[in-house]
């Protein structure tokens, strides 16, 4: 992955499922993660701005979301930092609906790499935008739960609550 907007800042949202920190530059979201997960990365050098545009936005829609006032989420988002392919698959995730899921096979299908299953799930678990891009909806062929680098007790509290949409 590329390295982030050097003229982004940073904030928190507490969440239901624990601390989540967003990164945004002037005009768009560039990362969403929850603390301490897989592929975190380092955001000393980014100042913490609350006051942001970007971030006011996106903590208001993740309330919105964490109280099912929300489906979906109308963010600017700027996926600038993967590979054309990472890219892609980003892109594809927004199309999988709240209270849906989705395979790594079909996603490779429809970004039109269908031997791709394996760098379709590589690309799943670099998501800088998890739960905006809903990677979270991704499971297994046979329907089975697999990794999330939120964790698997936060994806599966994830789609419990959209479930519930």
């Amino acid at each position: 992955m590329k390295p982030f907007e050097t003229q982004a800042v940073q904030s928190t949202y507490e969440s239901p499922l624990g601390k989540i920190h967003l990164l945004a530059d002037a005009k768009a979201l560039l990362g969403v993660w929850f603390e301490g997960q897989d592929h975190f990365p380092a955001l000393d050098a980014f100042p913490i701005v609350n006051a942001h545009p970007v971030h006011t936005m996106a903590h208001a829609q993740l309330h919105e979301y964490f109280s099912q006032q929300r489906k979906a989420f109308s963010l600017p988002l700027d996926y600038s930092v993967g590979t054309d392919f990472q890219q892609a698959v980003w892109r594809q995730l927004t199309a999988i609906a709240p209270g849906q899921t989705s395979s790594y096979a079909a996603i490779a299908q429809a970004i039109g790499k269908p031997a791709a299953v394996r760098a379709v799930g590589g690309a799943i678990g670099r998501n800088p935008l998890s739960i905006v891009v809903p990677c979270h909806r991704v499971i297994g062929s046979k329907g089975q739960l697999t990794g999330y680098a939120g964790g698997l007790p936060r994806k599966i509290a994830l789609l419990q609550l959209e479930s519930a949409f």
